[in-house]
Formats: structure tokens, sequence, C-alpha cells
């Protein structure tokens, strides 16, 4: 980190960018998506290969988003990018839903398991509160200064990738390990094929979520044309690697009987390696490496509704950044957002409400290289999408096959989303006729 210019605005570096997506990457999905996996898939091939699957698409993404954030390096993600990519009323429907379920539910689930894993230790624990009370905090650390709030990120996703590896060796050392085979069985193929499959890639997916983070703060990176790219590649591909590990780990330690249907299913293997004792620890340091999560979150989400609010008279409000060069009442806005899924809906509803649209979104834009090459040739790309027109097609095309099976077996779900992204183009014509000289055209 260092001041950039005479503003002396602290700027974000490559470790702080990286951590960043691993942070918003390693959290609820990971520590609980497994044990609603397993129903569906009683196999272990077809489970790993979920996990694997998932990641390939993530690193598409990843490497389709660097080109997108070097050549249009700002603040705001998706809001940003669609809005020129294809039309300002497209870039805020996706950053109405991105400040509301982009950010504000995956940082409640991330909040409410954390206090699932400390009240499986400490009973007494009302955990929806002690998950509001975190929120509260780091929304408080965050609003203060960015070079403490890099600092925090940088030390608490270094603790846990150290903490994830110490793990998945002390699995290996377990007296009574599941007897798995990572060979294919012979029902592996019509699982793999089922709808089950694509409706468990929802749940792998919403785990993944995040690889993007880097490019909700475009534009308060040092040298994005840079640093994005590499970020974005570097973070993903480490969690892959992790998140393969750690479920291999969960199957090895735990048997599949025991995981189905359970949240806490990180609890369960750390009590099977480590004891009943060490169980415990094992929990709260889970509980501790959640922390992390929601603090990228609350670091990264409100950059969105800043961007809004620099753009759009009917939102200047959440754009006013304090002296610090920090978006405090976009903060503000996240914070109430976030507390209110905490307060009002179950976990599983929230994944599936947050992980429909944003797969929507990130769909459109990572399809917006082919567009935006097609439109602007002549733009200066710094760095161009390893792999294309492959690595985006494969993005595009196995999300839309994850969300054609979502829609039909979470109906209910899936239009609540997309009632909630049509509830951005209600306010977004609000500010057309309130607001016409200053209207995007």
């Amino acid at each position: 980190m260092e001041p950039s210019g005479s503003s002396g605005i602290t700027r974000v570096g490559l470790l702080t960018a990286t951590s960043l997506v691993i942070a918003n990457m390693v959290g609820t999905g990971v520590f609980t998506s497994l044990g609603f996996q397993v129903g569906e898939i009683p196999s272990v091939f077809p489970l790993l290969l979920l996990w694997l699957t998932g990641g390939v698409i993530a690193l598409c993404g990843a490497l389709s988003y660097g080109e997108l954030g070097a050549a249009l390096p700002r603040s705001g993600g998706e809001y940003h990018l669609l809005s020129t990519i294809y039309h300002p009323v497209v870039g805020f429907m996706s950053g109405w839903v991105s400040a509301t379920l982009g950010f504000g539910a995956p940082t409640a689930l991330a909040a409410i398991a954390m206090g699932k894993y400390t009240a499986a230790v400490f009973p007494e624990i009302n955990e929806t509160h002690l998950a509001g009370g975190i929120v509260v905090v780091l929304t408080a650390l965050h609003s203060y200064s960015i070079r403490a709030g890099s600092m925090f990120q940088i030390s608490s996703t270094t603790l846990k990738v150290l903490l994830i590896l110490i793990f998945v060796a002390a699995a290996f050392f377990i007296p009574d390990p599941q007897g798995i085979s990572l060979v294919p069985g012979k029902d592996d193929l019509n699982l793999i094929t089922s709808p089950g499959f694509a409706v468990a890639l929802i749940y792998v997916s919403y785990a993944y979520t995040g690889w993007n983070a880097a490019v909700y703060i475009a534009g308060e990176v040092r040298d994005p044309a840079k640093t994005l790219p590499r970020a974005l590649f570097t973070g993903t591909l480490l969690v892959l690697v992790l998140y393969v590990g750690l479920n291999y780990v969960f199957l090895f330690s735990v048997p599949m009987t025991e995981l189905a249907g359970v949240v806490e299913v990180g609890f369960l293997s750390a009590t099977r390696i480590f004891g009943p004792s060490g169980g415990a620890l094992m929990s709260m340091v889970i509980s501790l490496l959640l922390v992390s999560t929601v603090s990228a979150m609350v670091f990264v989400g409100p950059r969105i509704s800043m961007t809004i609010g620099e753009d759009m008279p009917l939102f200047a409000l959440l754009g006013r950044k304090s002296a610090n060069g920090i978006p405090v009442n976009a903060l503000l806005l996240q914070m109430l957002v976030t507390l209110l899924f905490i307060y009002t809906s179950t976990f599983e509803q929230v994944l599936i409400y947050a992980s429909f649209m944003l797969t929507l979104f990130t769909s459109l834009t990572v399809f917006g290289v082919f567009v935006l090459r097609w439109k602007n040739p002549e733009l200066d790309r710094p760095y161009k999408t390893w792999g294309y027109p492959y690595t985006p097609l494969i993005y595009v095309l196995l999300s839309f096959w994850i969300m054609i099976y979502v829609f039909k077996d979470k109906t209910m779900e899936s239009l609540i989303g997309l009632g909630i992204g049509a509830a951005g183009l209600i306010f977004y014509l609000i500010n057309a006729l309130w607001f016409p000289r200053h209207h995007q055209k």
C-alpha cells in the first residue's frame, strides 16, 4: 500500500487485491455446501468433480474479467462494466443486485455460518446476535481507514490459508479414515449427467463467488492493468486447490450419512481429525476464518454503491467519501442490508437468491468480452483473455446450464431473485425522470 500522487489516498497493491479475492471466496460455501450435495450425489468422484468443475468455471471467469478490468479500470464491478459494454440500465440492475444480494446476502451468510460454528462450541451464545455484531464491528473498522482495513485483510487471509493447509495435512493422520476411492464408480456417469449435479453446482458456484472481487475496487488499485489480472488468476487458482483438498478431507474423515443436510461440515470433520476438544478448537478457528470473509465483503461491496452514487443523482449520498477516500455511507447501507438478511431469512433461501442472480450478471459480463471486442476493437487492452474464445465461452455455457436447472428446481427462490433485480429497473427509471439532465444516454 502507498499514497497515490499528491492526493495522499492509499492505493491497494497486488498482495491486498489477491487476499481480497481469496478471502471473498474462502468462506461460507466450502465449509457448508457439502452437506447439501451428498444427498443428491452420494459418490466421491462426482462430488470432487463438482468442486473441480466449479473451479474451472471460476478460472475461466477470472481470465475474462482480467481483460475487462485492465481495459476499463474503474471501481464498481459489473455495474461499471455492463454499463460500458451494453447500456447503463443493464449496469444499474446488476449494481442493484450486487449492492443488495451480491454482497449483502453473502456477507450475511458468512456471518450466520460464523455464528453457527461458534454456537457449536458455546451453545449459550446467541448466534444471530453474534453474526450481526461482527458485521457492525467490521463496518466500523473499514469506515475508519483503508490502510488499517488492508492490513487486517492481508493478515487474516494469510492466517486463513495456513490453517486450511494444516487442517488438510492433519486429516491424513486420523486412525479411522473413510474407505473412499477416487476411481469413478459404475453409476457415477448417471450422477454427473443428472439434474442433481447441475443443482449442486449452484452451491459450488456460490462457494467460488468472489473470484471477481478485485474488479470492484479497480479504481483504488495501484497499476490496475497489471495488478487486476494477476490478482484474479492467482487468487482463484489457489482457492481451487484449497477447495478440492478440503472437500476430499471432509469425505475422507466423515461418513456421508453423517454429512447429509448438515451446515457445519467443518466441525464434524474437525472432531474426527482432532477429537472432541480439538474439534471444538477447530470450530472456533473456522469461525475466525469466516471473520476474514465478512471483512473482505464489507471492504469490497460498498464500492458498487459508491460508483452508482457518483453516476446517479438519486443515490448521490452513497457516492460521498470521507477525508480518507472511504465511502462511509455506502458501507452503512450494506451493513443495514446485511443485518436485514441475518435477522429475516434462512441460510438456504439467502444462498439461492444470491447465487442465481449473481450467476446471471457475471455471465453477461463474461460474454461482454466478445461484445466489447466487436464494438470497440481499437480499445487498449493491456491484458487479453488467455484461451480466448474458449475460456469465456466455457464460462457462459456452463453458467447458463446451471441456471436452467436451478430455475426448474428452485423456481420460487429464482423468481424472488429476479424480482429483486427488476426492482432495480424501477429505481433507474425514477432517476431518469427526476434528473433527466444527468441521465446517462
